[in-house]
């Protein structure tokens, strides 16, 4: 079952001037005292926020004495947690938080939800979806975590470290997706061998004779493209070859980015005779380049693409691309969330998953003039 909520509402109370100077002035209505945070009590205890989150959550791996060190505190500041006050009023709601922060556009996004579906079906969970569209939005996680969600999945392409820092502070469990940036190696997240999906790419590439071969990436703002230029320089390292910077673009993993950006390289004096695109969605828009231009794909150029979403065997030519287990990576997230919310440990909290090269008919040989 799937609930859409794009944008929570949060309640607010209204005093009046009377209530509110009385209670300014005598402090004594206990609805308005300032809770205490976990970050507060993680540094009362001398313990960090995560030790406090996993005492919050009953992980097994916390020291007896540290445990009874961070409850004692917690009791001393009157800490109630919002799980814990879900629990006295009739246990969990076996609802799960998906957050992502584009609309559902993608096939991207449908086949890691379709893996994060099938998890929760199959232990009778359902999910909540909510929507954060701009950097700003990210101050909604306040009404997330108010919620009667149990945890949360984060699928935020441009994962902005707040984010995760304000769920932590809420000791609310979640799991990070296909995470765009690096991370404190306690946060759990799933995502996959981007760097040897690049370095497998570039190599199929070289393998067929092509040596000028154009990336198009957006290295700036997603670790994901990083990491995957970084195997495609790395293939061209190994086989000899100088990377060319003019070879290298910008973009994101929209289809008219691979419109623009494969213009750009095919405008180039001597351009490219293969293109990695950053994804198979930016592949298709370099497919309209360069049929534009009159050319043909893999006759006169060779097109390269990430993720093998569905809609690269329905491309023509079908596009040869680096397989992302996007259901996999959907299906495994949400095992660890649940694991965390048992109680249960992990047995890592950073798991990368294998990309894998599928030829199909878009890259062909190149003969060197």
């Amino acid at each position: 079952m799937l609930f859409y909520k794009e944008k929570g509402e949060s309640a607010i109370g209204i005093f009046s001037h009377e209530e509110v100077a009385c209670t300014a002035k005598w402090g004594k209505i206990r609805s308005m005292k300032r809770r205490a945070t976990i970050a507060e009590i993680a540094s009362a205890a001398g313990v960090s926020i995560p030790t406090v989150s996993k005492v919050l959550n009953q992980r097994a791996d916390v020291a007896v004495a540290t445990r009874l060190r961070v409850q004692q505190v917690m009791e001393e500041m009157g800490y109630v947690p919002n799980q814990a006050a879900r629990a006295l009023g009739g246990g969990r709601s076996g609802l799960i938080d998906l957050i992502i922060s584009k609309p559902l556009d993608s096939e991207y996004f449908l086949e890691i939800i379709r893996g994060i579906e099938e998890v929760l079906h199959r232990e009778g969970k359902s999910m909540v979806l909510s929507i954060v569209q701009e950097e700003a939005d990210l101050e909604r996680l306040d009404q997330v975590v108010n919620r009667s969600a149990d945890g949360a999945l984060l699928l935020l392409p441009r994962l902005y470290h707040d984010s995760v820092k304000k769920l932590q502070e809420h000791a609310l469990p979640f799991v990070v997706i296909d995470p765009s940036v690096p991370l404190d190696p306690l946060i759990p997240s799933v995502g996959t061998t981007n760097r040897s999906g690049g370095f497998a790419a570039t190599r199929y590439l070289l393998s067929l004779g092509h040596r000028r071969i154009g990336i198009i990436a957006d290295t700036e703002h997603y670790l994901m493209a990083y990491e995957r230029f970084a195997g495609y320089r790395s293939a061209l390292e190994m086989h000899g070859i100088p990377l060319d910077p003019a070879l290298v673009y910008q973009g994101n993993f929209h289809p008219e980015d691979g419109l623009e950006q494969t213009n750009a390289l095919l405008a180039l004096d001597n351009p490219p005779t293969a293109i990695f695109a950053g994804s198979d969605w930016q592949a298709a828009g370099a497919y309209r380049a360069v049929y534009a231009h009159g050319l043909a794909i893999p006759d006169d150029i060779s097109v390269i693409g990430f993720d093998d979403v569905p809609l690269s065997r329905w491309l023509n030519p079908p596009l040869t691309t680096i397989r992302q287990p996007l259901q996999e990576m959907g299906r495994m997230a949400t095992t660890m969330l649940l694991k965390l919310l048992a109680g249960e440990p992990l047995e890592t909290t950073r798991v990368e998953l294998a990309s894998l090269l599928v030829i199909r008919e878009s890259c062909a040989p190149h003969m060197a003039v």
